[in-house]
């Protein structure tokens, strides 16, 4: 009689898994052919816990309030070009005040008010 050896619980999962999987075609199917992707010049990677890198800076004893996006791949300036043109509408207050900033290659930074909700909606609408 054969001697059985033991499975961690991972192989069990595993083992599972791939019991209960269908085999799926290695072509890309029609639906997501049909998929309308949205290509930029830049792409902004999410981070380790799948959120927008998108952070607030307090200075100057909390009359300087700084948003920063992180982690821009491709053409930053693009992004910051794309920012100042609709993340506000043309003529309002809030885009007479905004003041964006290209720092350290990848980084942009907007001054002058507390956007940090703002650019996330806006960037999750892009598709990011």
């Amino acid at each position: 009689m054969p001697v059985r050896g033991t499975r961690c619980y991972s192989q069990l999962q595993s083992a599972a898994a791939a019991s209960t999987r269908q085999i799926s075609p290695s072509f890309p199917s029609e639906t997501s052919m049909h998929a309308t992707d949205v290509r930029y010049p830049y792409f902004i990677r999410r981070n380790s816990r799948g959120s927008l890198p998108v952070y607030t800076d307090i200075r100057n004893g909390g009359t300087r309030y700084l948003v920063s996006i992180r982690n821009v791949h491709g053409q930053i300036n693009s992004l910051a070009n794309e920012l100042q043109q609709s993340l506000f509408k043309h003529g309002s207050p809030e885009a007479n005040r905004l003041k964006v900033q290209v720092t350290a290659q990848r980084h942009v930074i907007l001054s002058g008010g507390r956007w940090k909700n703002d650019v996330i909606n806006w960037l999750m609408s892009k598709g990011f």
